[in-house]
């Protein structure tokens, strides 16, 4: 009897299941056949039932059987992006080669060489998470870029099923959830802005920022929540005379409300040091119209501008022309800040209902209406950058992480416009320097380059061009490229082309100093090994055989009787003029008494990571285990702070804040070494906490301060520094904190004092 009942227990599950898997497959084909695509139900449905017989008895981490996930990754595709039945199909099929027996030939035969193609691209790039060996990430990136020059689709379908691995995260452990939700923000939001896929980039980046910093994510959630009728009341009475003035001038319209994102609040709120309440933007309006001439939207954008200029002041600053010069990926509109009667600007964009499905869905809308969905090379824009990130591939970087950020460089999102002196327009990267634009037109001009004129004027290579700026660039064929470009060119084609260059450079040089040092070791009668190589570096503080030999090529090392002693007493440290800070470690030794308290005091036993280390545990930081922890001083995280730990090269476990900058890198390409981290802190240590204030001078403002932070809170000021300028001070002071809530208590008292107009803490 018991097992009749588990039997039909489970028999009552499959026809669930089977009901809530035919439910979602008939939603993804009402979805397609409301689009203007041609209606290839049949391959569609073919490919459904191979997908879910392919998968079949195999289940997601969330517990629902796994074709559930290629269904939603194709119903992203065909309503979120608008793809037709090829991209589809794809999706459906995206995961059958890596995760059964089938192969990609299996998938050509069966519905032909297009979809097996980008089912073969979709493989290549994915490796369960992206792999386990380090820089995996960069790699797959690197393969994927490539795959991505044969068909755009491939990366679309890729970041449709990035999209709904977000959307499904909390079903992952923490320390993996840290590792996607890491890698999604520092490739896959840039590049889904990159391709104009706003409406996504928007709710990947949320989503990250939801699962890397909950805390900060509700509270966001919540002030939105509690101003909603202060916006929905502001946008009512703005857009009040607009809807007159249209309705006038007849035109049909849809006037929207866009809201800041939490994300985008979030690192207003990091790099201004503001708060949520000082944040003035969060409200923009849209105006999406339909043109009475195709042909024309362009003019009627500009008449919509004149008739709303008029019944509002408009900015003279921030008119932002995207219409005649469209941004790199495609996105088009007139964006205008205007006064509104309640004393606040408010940003409005003024674009057609074609812009607007461009500027929600990008290059997808460009052929969206196209049979099949089929891509041109009418992709002009496309195209051009596709050809941009095939030079970068051309010179392939020795370095994994070097090419992720190379690439994430040309993922830019503000661009200017510059003109060449032919009066050919130019689209770069805001922030680009006059060498970046050599190098743009070609490698020779950027190799020689030697200054540029910038609207007629001479400039340094360094100088940082403008929209609209007309640049000429002079060249010498004495000149090469110097080893510090580097520091000031922000495109990836610059920076790829200056390293590739400089390397070339310095094989040679090495090549040189191996000549020179095989001829000192030759006139001294010994022999060019491994063990002599290591003994030289460690006698000149060089980690790499490659530094000494570029060393000795440039003669920034003079071989010498030291490094002669030094080899012939086997590695022992003798060295009295060279060797870095080992010169003085026999010295150390000779007066324990003074110097063993401070410099010889023995180091904390570290925690070391073993092979039977469960890495789904979070790991917990307490004042008894504090010490064996590794904390960089990148970020200087404290006990309140969201954290993360990271194994590095030793078996150590570092502690960033998740907000970290080197963290990001981390999490993109060493994942599978990401550790979820806790503190269960009790107020007992104290930790350094560095707040700056900037006011207008007066009289006990000094005081004022003192007393806010040590009456009040009984917190030990370290260290306070001010300066004062023309009545304006500036000031920081550090503190000894038990944790960061004390810094925000204290930071919100701060503000209360009278003159005191910013504070903020130095993260």
């Amino acid at each position: 009897m018991p097992d009749n009942v588990e039997s039909n227990k489970e028999q009552s599950r499959e026809q669930v299941e089977a009901k809530m898997v035919d439910d979602a497959f008939q939603h993804l084909l009402d979805t397609y056949l409301a689009t203007r695509h041609r209606k290839k139900v049949d391959i569609i449905t073919k490919a459904f039932n191979f997908a879910r017989q392919a998968h079949k008895g195999v289940r997601r981490l969330s517990g629902e059987p796994y074709i559930m996930h290629p269904i939603a990754v194709a119903q992203i595709a065909c309503e979120e992006m608008g793809l037709g039945s090829t991209s589809i199909c794809a999706a459906l099929l995206h995961d059958v080669v890596e995760d059964t027996d089938y192969t990609v030939e299996d998938i050509e035969n069966i519905f032909g060489a297009k979809i097996a193609q980008i089912v073969d691209g979709l493989t290549k790039i994915s490796g369960g998470i992206f792999g386990d060996q380090a820089s995996a990430q960069a790699e797959n990136f690197k393969k994927l870029l490539l795959t991505m020059s044969d068909d755009i689709r491939v990366i679309l379908i890729k970041i449709c099923d990035r999209l709904h691995n977000m959307r499904t995260l909390a079903s992952q452990p923490a320390n993996k959830q840290y590792k996607i939700a890491g890698e999604t923000l520092y490739i896959y939001a840039p590049l889904a802005n990159r391709l104009g896929l706003n409406k996504i980039k928007t709710e990947l980046e949320n989503l990250s920022f939801k699962f890397e910093h909950p805390q900060e994510y509700a509270a966001i959630e919540q002030k939105l929540s509690l101003t909603q009728s202060q916006r929905d009341s502001l946008f009512d009475d703005f857009t009040a005379p607009i809807r007159k003035a249209l309705d006038a001038m007849g035109i049909e319209y849809t006037i929207k409300a866009r809201v800041k994102s939490p994300y985008s609040i979030w690192m207003k709120m990091q790099n201004k040091h503001v708060t949520f309440d000082e944040i003035y933007d969060i409200l923009a309006v849209r105006i999406i119209f339909k043109p009475k001439v195709r042909e024309n939207e362009i003019n009627e954008c500009f008449n919509i501008y004149i008739a709303i200029s008029k019944i509002y002041k408009s900015h003279p600053d921030r008119l932002r022309d995207w219409l005649n010069h469209p941004k790199a990926n495609g996105y088009q509109a007139l964006h205008v800040t205007l006064m509104s009667r309640q004393g606040r600007w408010i940003e409005v964009q003024i674009r057609s209902d074609r812009m607007d499905e461009v500027a929600e869905q990008g290059f997808a809308a460009h052929w969206k209406y196209k049979e099949g969905g089929e891509i041109t090379e009418d992709d002009g824009e496309l195209n051009d950058w596709l050809r941009t990130i095939k030079e970068i591939l051309d010179d392939p970087q020795p370095d994994a992480m070097d090419f992720l950020d190379a690439i994430k460089l040309n993922l830019f999102a503000s661009e200017i416009f510059v003109f060449t002196p032919k009066g050919e327009i130019k689209t770069m990267p805001a922030g680009c320097t006059a060498l970046d634009f050599a190098f743009e037109i070609h490698t020779f001009l950027g190799t020689h380059c030697i200054g540029a004129k910038v609207n007629h004027k001479l400039v340094p290579l360094s100088h940082k061009l403008q929209s609209g700026d007309q640049v000429e660039i002079l060249t010498s064929n004495a000149q090469h490229v110097q080893p510090t470009w580097i520091n000031f060119v922000s495109t990836a084609k610059a920076k790829a082309k200056i390293q590739a260059i400089l390397r070339k450079e310095n094989r040679e040089i090495q090549r040189q100093g191996e000549a020179i040092l095989t001829k000192w070791l030759q006139d001294n009668d010994m022999e060019l090994t491994t063990s002599v190589l290591d003994h030289l570096c460690e006698n000149h503080d060089l980690q790499k055989h490659e530094s000494l030999f570029l060393a000795l090529g440039e003669k920034t090392i003079i071989l010498g009787e030291d490094d002669l002693e030094h080899l012939q007493q086997n590695g022992n440290k003798r060295n009295r003029q060279g060797g870095g800070w080992r010169r003085y470690v026999p010295f150390l030794g000779r007066d324990k008494k003074k110097t063993e308290p401070q410099t010889l005091q023995k180091q904390p036993e570290r925690f070391t990571v073993d092979k039977d280390f469960n890495r789904k545990k979070p790991v917990i930081i307490t004042e008894e285990n504090i010490n064996q922890f590794i904390f960089p001083h990148c970020c200087h995280p404290i006990p309140g702070d969201d954290i993360l730990g990271y194994i590095d090269n030793k078996n150590q476990i570092e502690i960033h804040k998740r907000a970290c900058p080197v963290a990001s890198k981390l999490k993109s390409s060493f994942g599978n070494r990401i550790l979820d981290a806790r503190w269960d802190m009790h107020k007992l240590l104290f930790f350094d906490a560095t707040i700056e204030i900037r006011g207008i001078d007066r009289k006990g403002m000094l005081l004022d301060v003192a007393q806010v932070i040590s009456s009040q809170f009984n917190i030990n000021i370290h260290k306070i520094t001010i300066s004062s300028d023309e009545g304006i001070f500036d000031g920081s002071i550090e503190l000894r904190v038990h944790d960061r809530d004390e810094v925000k208590i204290i930071m919100e008292n701060l503000r209360q004092v009278k003159d005191l107009q910013e504070v903020q803490q130095i993260l």
